[in-house]
């Protein structure tokens, strides 16, 4: 047996869901999704973050040398025309005798700017977690976008927001060292 339905009612219906839709749709508007990507080697790291709401920067670890790095491209040409360092090994308290065994990712943060200053931190932190020392670092870029958006080089070292402990005595979860 077939279910019958008037097509005038069977329109209704569907008029009725499309408006519903439409006015649930401006309750719950769009959220844009943003993605990060993360990939290692044997011994190196790699991943991707945003510097402002335009552009994004791509950041380096070298396991070898402690080497953290990060590079933005251009709008203008296509090249890599910001370039920022830092080393990791002594803000995690790494013991010289054993090999590092280092985990990186990044995560999205808005700073403040503090002191009236002109540049403020790029929108991505980059976290340096060692395994060995148990320790994670908070990292960010000093970041202009008046300056990139004209072209200039921009140059420049990773601003260390804070290191944490998450493995060792008696600690559970991150909290602040005093090493």
């Amino acid at each position: 047996m077939f279910l019958s339905i008037e097509p005038s009612r069977l329109g209704v219906g569907l008029v009725a869901g499309l408006v519903i839709g439409m006015l649930l749709a401006g309750y719950c508007p769009n959220v844009p999704l943003h993605a990060v990507a993360t990939d290692r080697t044997d011994g190196f790291a790699m991943a991707t973050g945003s510097c402002d709401e335009s552009v994004e920067a791509v950041y380096f670890l070298d396991f070898l040398t402690g080497d953290l790095s990060a590079a933005v491209v251009s709008k203008q040409n296509g090249h890599f025309n910001a370039f920022y360092t830092h080393n990791v090994i002594a803000d995690l308290g790494i013991n010289p005798a054993r090999p590092p065994r280092f985990l990186l990712t990044t995560g999205t943060v808005d700073l403040r700017r503090t002191g009236g200053k002109t540049t403020a931190l790029s929108r991505s932190l980059v976290y340096v977690a060692e395994l060995q020392s148990g320790k994670v670092a908070a990292y960010a870029i000093p970041w202009s976008s008046s300056a990139w958006n004209a072209g200039q080089t921009l140059r420049g070292e990773f601003t260390l927001l804070d290191v944490g402990r998450f493995r060792g005595t008696g600690s559970a979860a991150v909290g602040k060292t005093n090493e």
